[in-house]
Protein backbone atom coordinates (compact mmCIF):
# COMPACT_ATOMS: atom_id res chain seq x y z
CA UNK A 1 0.00 0.00 0.00
CA UNK A 2 1.48 3.31 -1.11
CA UNK A 3 1.23 6.24 1.29
CA UNK A 4 -0.21 9.37 -0.24
CA UNK A 5 1.82 12.61 -0.14
CA UNK A 6 -0.89 14.30 1.89
CA UNK A 7 -0.77 11.56 4.51
CA UNK A 8 3.02 11.80 4.69
CA UNK A 9 2.79 15.58 5.05
CA UNK A 10 0.26 15.27 7.87
CA UNK A 11 2.39 12.74 9.72
CA UNK A 12 5.52 14.86 9.34
CA UNK A 13 3.70 17.99 10.48
CA UNK A 14 2.27 16.18 13.49
CA UNK A 15 5.70 14.89 14.48
CA UNK A 16 7.31 18.30 14.01
CA UNK A 17 4.66 20.02 16.10
CA UNK A 18 4.79 17.35 18.79
CA UNK A 19 8.55 17.64 19.21
CA UNK A 20 8.83 21.42 18.97
CA UNK A 21 6.78 23.27 21.55
CA UNK A 22 5.92 26.92 21.14
CA UNK A 23 8.93 27.97 23.18
CA UNK A 24 11.23 25.91 20.95
CA UNK A 25 9.72 26.97 17.63
CA UNK A 26 12.08 29.90 17.05
CA UNK A 27 13.51 29.55 13.57
CA UNK A 28 11.54 26.39 12.82
CA UNK A 29 8.77 28.01 10.79
CA UNK A 30 11.08 30.06 8.59
CA UNK A 31 13.38 27.09 8.09
CA UNK A 32 10.46 24.80 7.27
CA UNK A 33 9.15 27.18 4.62
CA UNK A 34 12.54 27.61 2.98
CA UNK A 35 13.32 23.89 3.22
CA UNK A 36 9.91 22.93 1.87
CA UNK A 37 10.27 25.17 -1.17
CA UNK A 38 13.83 23.99 -1.80
CA UNK A 39 12.81 20.35 -1.38
CA UNK A 40 9.91 20.80 -3.77
CA UNK A 41 12.14 22.15 -6.50
CA UNK A 42 14.84 19.57 -5.79
CA UNK A 43 12.79 16.56 -6.75
CA UNK A 44 9.39 16.87 -5.05
CA UNK A 45 10.71 16.26 -1.55
CA UNK A 46 8.93 19.17 0.12
CA UNK A 47 8.15 17.31 3.35
CA UNK A 48 11.71 16.14 3.82
CA UNK A 49 12.95 19.65 3.03
CA UNK A 50 10.53 21.19 5.50
CA UNK A 51 11.59 18.86 8.32
CA UNK A 52 15.27 19.45 7.58
CA UNK A 53 14.73 23.19 7.29
CA UNK A 54 12.96 23.23 10.62
CA UNK A 55 15.88 21.50 12.32
CA UNK A 56 18.45 23.80 10.72
CA UNK A 57 16.40 26.91 11.47
CA UNK A 58 16.02 25.89 15.10
CA UNK A 59 19.75 25.20 15.40
CA UNK A 60 20.64 28.62 13.96
CA UNK A 61 18.13 30.39 16.21
CA UNK A 62 19.59 28.62 19.25
CA UNK A 63 23.12 29.68 18.28
CA UNK A 64 21.97 33.27 17.76
CA UNK A 65 20.29 33.40 21.17
CA UNK A 66 23.39 31.97 22.87
CA UNK A 67 25.59 34.62 21.21
CA UNK A 68 23.21 37.37 22.30
CA UNK A 69 23.23 36.04 25.87
CA UNK A 70 27.04 36.01 25.90
CA UNK A 71 27.17 39.58 24.59
CA UNK A 72 24.70 40.76 27.23
CA UNK A 73 26.71 39.04 29.95
CA UNK A 74 29.88 40.72 28.72
CA UNK A 75 28.17 44.12 28.71
CA UNK A 76 26.86 43.58 32.24
CA UNK A 77 30.31 42.51 33.43
CA UNK A 78 31.91 45.58 31.83
CA UNK A 79 29.30 47.86 33.41
CA UNK A 80 29.90 46.37 36.86
CA UNK A 81 33.67 46.79 36.50
CA UNK A 82 33.31 50.55 36.03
Amino acid sequence: MKASPIRIALIATTLALATAGTANAAGCLKGAVVGGVAGHYAGHHAVVGAVGGCMVGRHLAKQRSQQEAQQQAAHRQAAQAQ
